[in-house]
């Protein structure tokens, strides 16, 4: 039998503490906030070995991460709001309830759009760790993107600030 994990109080929200199966209501986890917008990850102590789930917030106009593909799939589903996504050097805009699935090495990021912000889920696999930064004019227009390629993380995102505890605010999930 697996048992459940116990949970602990965090600055900002619930964490679960240790192995085992939890339940955890977003509105109740620890939040954290970046350049990238707040997000949740459900992650306690004990990270997730195989899958990476997180829920994002995205301001107008803010981007989720630097334009980059990597060498395993990511699936996103856009919860509330809308963004535009760029993909591949082009611009798609959704809302609420598109689906995008990127194979690996598709090359994407999302950017908040609308009057208001934008809830995605990301989903993807933690089995690789291989990624590319391209150098993307698309991206740039959007502060979203490297000014020369390169596959090294801390490169890419070196100009950003370090991300910190923030309380969970109701405007980000209806």
């Amino acid at each position: 039998m697996v048992p459940e994990t116990s949970y602990e109080q965090a600055e900002n929200g619930t964490l679960p503490k240790g192995e085992g199966w939890f339940v955890l209501n977003a509105r109740d986890a620890a939040w954290r906030d970046s350049d990238f917008g707040a997000y949740t990850r459900f992650e306690g102590d004990v990270r997730f070995p195989q899958i990476g789930v997180n829920i994002g917030i995205l301001a107008p106009g803010q981007p989720s991460c630097m334009y980059h593909g990597e060498d395993e799939q990511e699936d996103f589903l856009v919860l509330s709001g809308e963004c535009l996504l760029l993909v591949e050097g082009q611009e798609r805009r959704l809302k609420a309830w598109d689906f995008v699935h990127c194979p690996a090495w598709t090359e994407h990021v999302f950017v908040g759009a609308g009057d208001g912000p934008c809830a995605l889920l990301a989903i993807g696999s933690r089995a690789g760790g291989d990624v590319v930064y391209p150098a993307s004019e698309l991206a740039q227009r959007h502060k979203a993107g490297v000014e020369r390629e390169t596959k090294e993380p801390k490169e890419a995102y070196a100009s950003y600030t370090d991300d910190r505890s923030v309380p969970f605010d109701q405007r980000w999930l209806p």
